[in-house]
């Protein structure tokens, strides 16, 4: 029932003053269609306590159950319903002059809310099953709340249906019961209007996280295997990279990461560790066996990856490499623009061959008197696990270089986790990351083929590029057409039999002097390739390519040319982009459906409606007028118990040898040492992110004036003048 509603059936209420005693009593006139009276017949307890509470909460006062009498067969026979005024507060006695009890026992002085109020229903069991109001008490000794704190009291705040979806829902996204508050706060008007409190929807999230309790494990695993889904295939490339703090068990989260076909991060697939050891690798990459992988620079892993991926090649961190460098080298070199220029074209180009990487590395060195720097010696041992040169032509779809890709994904999933979540709300927000993964992939979609690129020419490969490849390769690879075209030129085509071999310069790489095309037909169509290398890494044609293309007026792209994992139609468009979340698999699909299309509905009536307000005031008596009938419902078949409603979230568990455990806290490498050598830089960064405080003596800095050399000294010239 709404306070809009009680506030309308409220009239006034009768004071009387006693005689002898002088103590004041009230009675409230309420509507007789929601007042007790004695006769009156329900068919349940439950029925007359929720009869007995509307009037309670109409007239401003709250009701809660006492006593109960059984006859010799043990069935309730007379029910009280009371005033939550009813009695007095009775405090336990503590020994006042014991001194151990005094510190032990610690009371917080709280005021009590009973005043011995007399007013109360009886009711009794009649031979028909149904109870009986045979006395009614409805004078109070104590004023009631006004109609603008009845939200206050404890009968009309309660954490219902609605508001536990709501709670739940925003939990998904990382939004706290507190925050949920403010924002149904601000959704229904105003604080009276939420019908709850912002302790209740912290209770609600502490019960259900001490429900889940030593069942977290348990709930996780049975969920997941009743879980079934479905993941394009974008290739063979991934990567993967361990995060920290996701979980109140400090369980390492690994997702693993690829590239859809959008050229954009996609996770199909993710792992929990209780440790970062070799041998935890090694049972999660026996799951990707055969698979190119691009990884940090971490020991176990790359133990693990060794053993169990033989035939796939371990990638450092180009990034992180480079980051170190401008500290390894020393000041004086990290700020000279010619040695920074020289290492970033030697380091950062995948055009140059390791011929010649080691030539210019070396000359390098010599100029800047680095031959015998050990760090950098090290680095140049690791070359084949960093510089592009040496994996020249391997096709690793944007996983080359960096980490970026696996940061990136290690940083999206830290805005959706939190480190004191339990597993069964971590997995919650893993779904919510997958349905914004697929939400953005469909979008991609969309845009792809309702959205149409304008041609920057007339080449007829350009348009059917745009219609082969998604929008976002397409204009990678307009770029290259373009460049084709307005930057590219042939020096010299030789012909050796079927084959001809064209020397191409391209004015947008002065470092290299020529690439070189090789070009033939053959029976089952053309064969083309290029020094550069650009298709055997990134899957897409690369300039010097469509160069020679145009040059031999090709009128057809070559399919042979033109990789799956780019193609707009890799998947289908009829593919389950919504599957089922993880948070729903154990719930009452069919409510929370029913639900949502009623806030779809009655969302749509009111955008319909809200320019006339006499119809906008029809829906809303419409509406009000069901909440008779909605109450009769609910006391007909009353809605769960929380426990219930706990168990339709994170299923019935029962007690089992066989139950899995919840993991044991473990220290990872992420969780940072208390002792561990910082670094002079990072010490000096520390050191310049606090405000220093000035001495009060001599205006300083890095002292106090208790510490102060001025203060010392003057100290001591003026006893050298006392003696």
């Amino acid at each position: 029932m709404s306070s809009s509603d009680s506030a309308d059936n409220i009239s006034k209420w009768e004071e009387r003053v006693c005689i002898n005693s002088g103590r004041k009593f009230f009675k409230l006139k309420v509507s007789g269609s929601i007042t007790p009276a004695v006769g009156m017949l329900f068919k349940s307890f439950d029925e007359a306590f929720a009869f007995y509470q509307r009037y309670a909460l109409a007239a401003g006062f709250s009701a809660r159950k006492n006593t109960s009498w059984k006859n010799v067969g043990g069935l309730v026979k007379i029910r009280y319903i009371v005033c939550s005024k009813e009695g007095f507060h009775v405090s336990k006695e503590i020994d006042s002059g014991s001194v151990e009890n005094s510190k032990k026992i610690v009371r917080r002085n709280r005021g009590s809310k009973r005043v011995g109020c007399n007013a109360h229903v009886k009711l009794i069991l009649e031979n028909n099953n149904m109870f009986k109001i045979y006395y009614f008490d409805e004078e109070h000794n104590h004023i009631f709340v006004e109609y603008e704190d009845i939200h206050f009291l404890p009968a009309a705040r309660s954490i219902d249906y609605v508001k536990e979806s709501f709670i739940s829902g925003l939990s998904a996204i990382n939004i706290g019961p507190v925050k949920a508050f403010n924002i149904m706060k601000t959704m229904y008007g105003g604080f009276g209007e939420v019908g709850a409190s912002k302790v209740d929807c912290k209770n609600y999230r502490r019960d259900l996280n001490l429900y889940i309790g030593e069942y977290d494990a348990e709930m996780v695993v049975r969920r997941l295997i009743r879980k079934k889904e479905c993941c394009p295939v974008f290739g063979d490339i991934f990567g993967f990279d361990a995060t920290y703090k996701s979980n109140k068990y400090h369980l390492v989260f690994v997702p693993f990461t690829r590239i859809d076909n959008h050229f954009r991060n996609v996770t199909f697939g993710g792992a929990l560790l209780g440790s970062e050891t070799a041998d935890s690798y090694r049972w999660l990459l026996r799951c990707f066996v055969n698979s190119l992988l691009m990884l940090l620079e971490d020991a176990a892993m790359k133990r693990a990856i060794k053993d169990v991926l033989p035939r796939s090649r371990h990638r450092l961190c180009m990034w992180h490499i480079w980051k170190k460098l401008k500290t390894k080298v020393g000041p004086a070199l990290s700020a000279n623009t010619d040695f920074n220029t020289r290492m970033t074209h030697v380091v950062w180009n995948d055009t140059i061959i390791p011929e010649d990487f080691e030539t210019k590395w070396h000359s390098i060195m010599s100029t800047f008197g680095l031959e015998n720097h050990e760090w950098l010696k090290d680095m140049y041992d690791l070359r084949f696990d960093w510089i592009p040169a040496y994996y020249h032509g391997e096709d690793l779809a944007g996983l080359m270089r960096t980490t970026s890709r696996c940061e990136s994904e290690n940083y999206f999933f830290g805005q959706i986790c939190n480190p004191r979540c339990t597993l069964v709300e971590f997995f919650t927000h893993f779904e919510t990351a997958m349905d914004i993964q697929r939400h953005e992939h469909r979008r991609n979609d969309h845009d792809t083929r309702y959205i149409e690129c304008k041609p920057w020419s007339d080449f007829v490969l350009e348009k059917q590029a745009s219609e082969i490849y998604t929008q976002t390769i397409f204009k990678d690879i307009q770029i290259e057409i373009d460049a084709a075209i307005t930057k590219c030129m042939s020096k010299s085509v030789d012909t050796v039999g079927d084959v001809q071999y064209f020397e191409i310069k391209d004015f947008r790489q002065p470092c290299t002097s020529f690439f070189k095309v090789q070009y033939s037909k053959e029976e089952d169509g053309l064969s083309i390739s290029c020094s550069c290398k650009r298709f055997e890494q990134f899957g897409i044609l690369c300039r010097h390519i469509f160069y020679v293309l145009r040059y031999e007026d090709i009128s057809e792209f070559p399919r042979r040319y033109v990789h799956r994992r780019w193609m707009r139609d890799v998947v289908s468009v009829g593919s389950n982009h919504s599957n089922i979340r993880f948070d729903e698999i154990g719930r009452n699909s069919e409510i929370d459906k029913v639900y949502r299309e009623i806030v779809v509905a009655n969302e749509y009536v009111v955008n319909r409606l809200v320019g006339d307000l006499d119809e906008l005031c029809r829906y809303r008596d419409h509406i009000k007028s069901y909440i008779d009938k909605a109450d009769e419902v609910m006391v007909a078949a009353p809605s769960p118990s929380r426990k219930e409603r706990f168990a339709d979230i994170g299923g019935n568990i029962e007690k089992s040898d066989s139950m899995i455990r919840v993991p044991i806290k473990v220290r990872t490498k992420g969780c940072g040492v208390q002792k561990r050598i910082k670094s002079n830089r990072e010490i000096a960064i520390q050191k310049s992110s606090k405000i220093q405080k000035s001495c009060r003596v001599c205006g300083g800095k890095g002292h106090n004036s208790r510490t102060c050399k001025d203060k010392v000294s003057s100290n001591a010239i003026g006893s050298s003048n006392a003696m």
